[in-house]
């Protein structure tokens, strides 16, 4: 019986992308389908060392070719699927965002060459060069096979089929030949596509090649990659295109990585291995933490992708390949973890990817700048996660400052720091609003540098007040940076407004609106410009780490937060002379002031229609006095 299934309308959206307008390179279909049929054989190998029963297989992809029928078949003897994993795989997306990224892509050619990589369905290119796809499917351990059959419409069909032995077949029917006259039935060009993109795949890719003898053509296979582990290779012998080639294969990214990093360690631990920092981050690395990561191979042999034991959390934006010589091939994964051999590899890979982003640092800023802009949030993670590390991971680190436009590391700041400054000021926030905060007026006026942080980790880092070189991170919000004799000054000088002061702020606290937002309103001299700001209560945390607790999706109620007013701003004035003569508009004034200051700390107010009338109302009365 043959089924009539719809293809999920994202799936069908980025199958219509995918032949209409990606790529202009059709040949990169068959490096797509010799990766799945690489993976479903190292899916298949891996079954094997727990289940004996599946240990004993030749491996291998073969392309057969039908200039007849125009057909070509790509097939390996691998893990195979069932019937819901061909739905699940091939005709739905179920992966949070692809709307919203096929929406962009649909209008952005870079966005678009993402595709395959972010969903992981390189199956979809063969329709850029096949008018129909067929694919027939036997699971590992089952007796059923399936056939898959579609034009690229909306819709497939599904239907029982005859397969000898476990793995996959997906069969092409090819369109005339092409205005660039390349026939993907012709031998030199297949042979020329697999040098090309899977010289390095570590299983045979056989097809039935042409041979002349005593004038007399026959077929025999042959292999047509080289098979060679391109990490054990010696440099010299692989071309940078090479490189680029087996990092668009590990990955699926389509751009070239901004850095590559080779291990090579001999001794009484051996292992080699090719380490890659990509361009930009992935969707997967913000919509799945777990994404990404090196994979472990043990004498060359596949054994797992995105082994999180090899590589720190905070440094899961690495790509790669580690190849141990000295774990036993059948180790299981819980014995990987306690193994000596994986906790040396782990720190020799640590210490050579800090080495690398600190000469990239010092010798390359700009590139260096490019990836912290796209991993700098994840890498600081590594300050809360790795305290053996703080000072290193606190070296590396970038930081956008008020001093000047671009990025300041803390070395670079503490060589600007002034005489007897106490530590490094930073202040956390949005970064879009921190530069105009009411609690940098006074940092600026005596012309002290402080640093803007506006990554949710960054809150962590200044509560923990941690130290590079000697120097504590102050949060500037907290900081009180006046001389003795000038506090001494602004005590005095709130002390003989305490009685004018002292209406308002029983109006303030008393009123409906403040009760359940604020603990006290006092006095300060911290602002110069503005007339009021927040800070954080007692035990409170600050308006950044509460949108940061409800995005993690946590029932979250902030503490009540202190309002303080500027005695020297007009607006603070006219409300103290108002309310001092009793007159009941000053206390109306309160949720603009508390509305204000909360915008500039990055929050949202409640009401905003309100806030503009109040806010209207009370520069009528400023205007008045």
């Amino acid at each position: 019986m043959t089924e009539k299934l719809y293809f999920q309308s994202e799936a069908a959206e980025l199958l219509r992308l995918m032949i209409h307008s990606v790529y202009s390179n059709r040949d990169i279909f068959l490096r797509e389908l010799i990766s799945n049929a690489s993976d479903a054989l190292d899916k298949r190998r891996i079954e094997g060392l727990s289940n004996s029963e599946y240990a004993d297989f030749s491996p291998q992809i073969r392309l057969a070719r039908d200039a007849e029928r125009r057909t070509l078949s790509i097939s390996d003897n691998g893990i195979g699927m069932t019937r819901d994993e061909i739905v699940n795989y091939i005709g739905t997306i179920a992966k949070s965002g692809t709307r919203e990224f096929l929406a962009a892509a649909g209008k952005d050619p870079k966005a678009q060459e993402q595709l395959i990589g972010q969903f992981g369905v390189g199956f979809y290119s063969a329709f850029m060069v096949a008018e129909r796809v067929e694919l027939v499917s036997r699971k590992l351990g089952t007796g059923e096979a399936w056939r898959f059959d579609s034009t690229g419409d909306e819709f497939y069909s599904l239907s029982e089929a005859e397969r000898a032995e476990c793995g996959t077949t997906v069969t092409l029917h090819l369109g005339p030949v092409g205005e660039d006259g390349k026939d993907y039935l012709d031998e030199w060009t297949l042979r020329e596509i697999v040098k090309k993109y899977s010289d390095f795949i570590a299983w045979p890719i056989v097809m039935q090649c042409s041979q002349w003898k005593d004038g007399k053509e026959s077929f025999e296979d042959q292999t047509l990659n080289s098979r060679k582990a391109i990490w054990a290779r010696p440099e010299s012998e692989v071309s940078e295109e090479e490189y680029k080639e087996f990092y668009r294969h590990l990955t699926h990214d389509w751009r070239e990585p901004l850095k590559r990093v080779m291990l090579n360690a001999e001794g009484s631990v051996s292992f080699r291995g090719i380490l890659f920092l990509p361009q930009e981050p992935t969707l997967d690395l913000f919509m799945n933490p777990k994404s990404g990561g090196l994979s472990l191979y043990i004498k060359r042999v596949f054994i797992m992708n995105d082994y999180e034991e090899l590589i720190p959390d905070y440094m899961r934006f690495v790509r790669g390949v580690v190849d141990s010589e000295d774990l036993p091939l059948n180790i299981s994964r819980e014995l990987l973890q306690e193994d000596p051999v994986m906790r040396v590899i782990r720190r020799s890979t640590q210490r050579k990817i800090f080495g690398t982003l600190r000469k990239m640092s010092e010798s390359e800023r700009d590139k260096y700048e490019k990836f912290w802009e796209g991993f700098g949030r994840i890498f600081k993670e590594g300050v809360v996660q790795d305290r053996e590390h703080v000072e290193t991971i606190l070296e590396l680190c970038l930081f956008r400052s008020t001093a000047l436009e671009g990025w300041t590391t803390l070395a670079e700041y503490k060589s600007r720091m002034k005489e007897g400054q106490e530590g490094i000021y930073c202040l956390c926030g949005k970064e879009a609003i921190l530069r105009s905060s009411p609690k940098l007026e006074t940092f600026s006026e005596k012309g002290f540098e402080v640093l803007l942080m506006s990554d949710p980790v960054d809150e962590l880092i200044v509560a923990n007040r941690e130290t590079f070189d000697g120097s504590p991170l102050l949060n500037a919000a907290l900081t009180d940076i006046e001389t003795e004799e000038e506090r001494k000054r602004a005590d005095e000088a709130i002390k003989a407004l305490e009685e004018d002061f002292a209406p308002l702020k029983k109006l303030f606290l008393e009123s409906d609106f403040m009760k359940p937002l604020i603990s006290d309103v006092r006095l300060s001299t911290r602002m110069k410009a503005s007339p009021s700001c927040l800070q954080d209560g007692e035990g409170g945390v600050s308006i950044q780490m509460e949108h940061l607790m409800r995005a993690m999706g946590r029932e979250f109620e902030g503490g009540k937060r202190v309002l303080e007013l500027n005695p020297e701003h007009p607006v603070v004035r006219r409300l103290m002379e108002l309310a001092h003569a009793g007159d009941d508009r000053a206390v109306d004034f309160a949720p603009v002031l508390y509305d204000q200051a909360l915008l500039l700390e990055g929050g949202t107010v409640s009401d905003p229609g309100t806030f503009a009338k109040k806010l209207s109302a009370l520069l009528e009365i400023a205007l008045e006095a």
